[in-house]
């Protein structure tokens, strides 16, 4: 009898500890500008992509996209880290070819214009340690406008005759960015 209770009684003790470690773990609330990721092809069933970026999607709430993203300074194109770029085949951007491999997006904003930069730089956290001699490749492209606002950043890719196009949106502000196949 007291062999079961000890048993009965080292049990419920080892089940209490293993309650106690599990309410321990602490978890982050939602991101503000949650992360995000656009590819093509888009379908998350199709695994032969072309290319594919990581990146956050800060919100407009009541602001403008320009004061958020800062026109003639350079832009981590999202929010938080500085967006990730995946070239799963060489492209070309602007003539320059890009290699297959991982890239940092940053951005040049501006109201008729915004210049696009591939860098080399990776894992980097905002634009803050943007470095221009690690850039690979550069393109100045411009906006345009659409009658329906994004509260959010967002990007999506669209197949064109020479590779693909990188769409990004936010407000009424849009930027359609040529990456054509090597």
């Amino acid at each position: 009898m007291k062999t079961i209770r000890l048993i009965s009684t080292m049990a419920f003790a080892v089940a209490l500890l293993l309650s106690f470690n599990a309410e321990a773990q602490k978890f982050s609330d939602l991101d503000k500008s949650p992360m995000d990721a656009a590819s093509f092809p888009s379908s998350y069933k199709e695994s032969n992509k072309l290319i594919k970026i990581v990146y956050s999607r800060p919100q407009l709430k009541d602001r403008e996209v320009y004061d958020l993203a800062e026109p003639g300074k350079v832009w981590r194109f999202g929010a938080n880290e500085a967006a990730e770029l995946h070239v799963y085949t060489d492209m070309e951007l602007n003539g320059t070819k890009i290699k297959e491999g991982t890239y940092t997006v940053y951005a040049i904003p501006g109201k008729e214009k915004w210049t696009i930069i591939i860098s080399s730089d990776l894992n980097v956290w905002g634009s803050y340690f943007y470095d221009e001699k690690n850039d690979v490749a550069r393109i100045t492209v411009p906006t345009s406008t659409d009658e329906t606002s994004l509260e959010a950043f967002s990007i999506a890719f669209e197949e064109s005759d020479k590779g693909v196009d990188m769409h990004l949106g936010w407000g009424t502000v849009r930027v359609a960015v040529p990456f054509y196949k090597s």
